[in-house]
């Protein structure tokens, strides 16, 4: 029966790698997608998927013959030279005369062209169409074939994004919202998840209720009142409207009951033996919080903050509400999203300024990380 055990135990434990692979190719591949595109032409973009690129592959090219006023006379023939490839393409596969039939001719033969003549494409990308009659002026013509491309790669969509007129403004910009969008709400919150798990007052549980009530509601049912409120208050004060100021104290609404309902899951497993002692010794509340808790509790601090300046970093909508659309106050995600055109189908811009603008983010997870399951799993089991 032990052995049994054992043998199910391994299976399950093979599942779960099994299953925590799965999902990682789940999120990483799409990621890679987006790498690979981030770094390919425009044009290569449009008619092949970002898996090609790693590898030669044949794709179908359009090219116009040189115009006819370049004929020359060879052997009693009317001759138009030229070559198809461009720098791109390694050689030739294929031609066609028709646009439905891009590959009908191997390269090197000889295709009969509609209205008379004759065409023939070598695998080096040469070219010549040749006719017992003049080439008239207007006999330019598509000439269809499919090409080797070599996997190429070029920085010229990094180039445009990072260098377009006011990246640099809406980076800053960013950060300024973020950081202590991120800050604010971890100080708020932290002083009262220990208020709500130490410290005894009436009406302790509803305001816990209240707390977690609050996560529920929509983000978009909440912006038109709260911008109203704040507008008002600062015309009452004198405070202008659309100031980092508003945005801030957006962004901690919106983020506290989520950073309270963490931190107190946190706190409240932390020894109750250290909180006493500390009593007996008579430290007060505020020691006890800064001098024990805040220590004590960076895991879970650090896993709200990376939570917290992701959903601030790559925030749009409270953004344009509370800080508008001006240039000096756009943020990096609004910029990009100009970038894009009125479509948003310039797919070469989109997957770069997707790299372009979680290379913060990722610092500040990769930071913070280490921090991540331990202050969101250490809520589960209660301290001794």
């Amino acid at each position: 029966m032990a052995r049994v055990r054992r043998r199910k135990g391994r299976w399950g434990q093979y599942f779960v790698h099994a299953s925590v692979v799965l999902i990682v190719l789940i999120w990483t591949i799409p990621t890679i997608g987006i790498l690979v595109t981030s770094f390919r032409h425009k044009d290569a973009i449009a008619v092949s998927g970002w898996w090609t690129a790693l590898t030669t592959s044949q794709q179908n090219f359009i090219a116009h013959s040189a115009d006819p006023s370049t004929q020359v006379q060879e052997n009693g023939k009317y001759v138009i030279k030229g070559n198809v490839l461009t720098a791109n393409e390694s050689g030739v596969v294929a031609f066609g005369t028709k646009i439905m039939k891009p590959k009908e001719f191997k390269a090197g033969e000889t295709a009969p062209l509609p209205d008379g003549g004759s065409l023939t494409i070598n695998r080096d990308g040469s070219y010549q169409m040749v006719s017992d009659t003049s080439f008239a002026a207007d006999s330019s013509r598509r000439l269809y074939y499919t090409a080797s491309q070599p996997p190429t790669f070029t920085l010229v969509n990094y180039s445009h994004v990072l260098t377009a007129a006011g990246v640099g403004q809406s980076f800053i910009n960013s950060l300024t919202v973020a950081v202590p969008a991120t800050v604010i709400p971890i100080l708020i919150a932290a002083y009262a998840a220990y208020a709500l798990s130490w410290m005894r007052f009436p009406g302790r549980g509803l305001l816990l209720a209240v707390v977690v009530g609050l996560l529920v509601v929509p983000l978009q049912m909440s912006l038109i009142p709260l911008l109203k409120l704040y507008n008002n208050v600062g015309e009452f004060f004198g405070v202008p409207a659309k100031t980092y100021l508003g945005i801030w104290l957006a962004h901690t609404g919106f983020g506290l009951p989520l950073a309270i309902y963490l931190l107190r899951n946190y706190i409240g497993t932390l020894p109750n033996e250290i909180m006493e002692s500390a009593r007996v010794d008579g430290a007060t509340d505020f020691e006890i919080f800064v001098r024990i808790v805040l220590p004590l509790s960076v895991p879970a601090l650090a896993s709200f903050a990376i939570f917290q300046f992701l959903w601030v970093w790559n925030d749009l909508l409270v953004a344009i509400v509370f800080l508008g659309q001006q240039d000096n106050q756009l943020v990096l995600t609004g910029r990009l999203r100009a970038l894009l055109g009125s479509r948003g189908g310039d797919w070469e811009i989109l997957t770069t300024s997707a790299f372009v603008s979680i290379v913060v983010p990722l610092i500040v997870f990769f930071s913070l990380q280490r921090y991540l399951v331990r202050g969101l799993l250490a809520g589960s089991v209660k301290g001794g």
